[in-house]
Parts: structure tokens; C-alpha cells; sequence
């Protein structure tokens, strides 16, 4: 799992597992809610995708923190352009991660 912090472009990577589950997602949400807290200013809103491991109590990690939650769009996937910046980040050509984008508060 991987954020991409638009304003910077900075790309805090989280844990790594080949099986991902709600809990273990849950726990990621945490420790990056963590750092951010220790970079200043929070995230004003979290892009996510729809999958079924991003469960209410991921969301809350982030409402606690006064963060907006936004879905993409139904169908929509956006992989392809979030690979690539991931890719650059992680200093490989096609990586299979899931990306959340955070926006930091100005």
C-alpha cells in the first residue's frame, strides 16, 4: 500500500503483504495517520478506491483527523497514471500496489 502526498509528491510506502486484508488495512491507516501527524499539517482529503478491504473503520483512521474520504467513481480505474508515479517512487517500471492520494492541509 502506497500514498501519494500530491503537494510534495512525497510517497510514504506503508507495510508490504502479498494478501492483503481489511484488518491488516486498517493497521496501515494508522500508522500513516501517525506519520502524518508528525509532518505538520494532516491530509485534507484521502482518494480511495472502492475495494472491500477499505472498510468503515479505514475511513474513520482518517475522519478522526478531520480528513474528507472520497470514493472514485464507480468502474472508474485509475491505475494506470498511479503506477507510474508509484513506479518512479518505488524505482520500479509496473508495480502492483494499491495507492491512496493525500492531499495535506495548506
Amino acid at each position: 500500500m502506497a500514498f501519494i502526498e500530491h503537494g510534495t509528491r512525497r510517497l510514504p510506502i506503508t507495510g508490504v503483504t502479498a494478501h492483503p486484508t481489511a484488518q491488516w488495512a486498517v493497521q496501515q491507516a494508522r500508522n500513516i495517520a501517525a506519520d502524518l501527524g508528525e509532518w505538520g499539517a494532516g491530509p485534507r482529503f484521502l482518494l480511495r478506491d472502492r475495494d472491500s478491504k477499505y472498510t468503515d473503520d479505514f475511513d474513520a483512521v482518517f475522519t478522526a483527523e478531520a480528513t474528507e474520504v472520497l470514493l472514485s467513481a464507480p468502474g472508474h480505474n485509475p491505475r494506470p497514471a498511479g503506477s507510474r508515479r508509484c513506479g518512479r517512487g518505488l524505482g520500479r517500471g509496473q508495480p502492483s500496489c494499491r495507492r491512496q492520494r493525500i492531499e495535506r492541509r495548506g
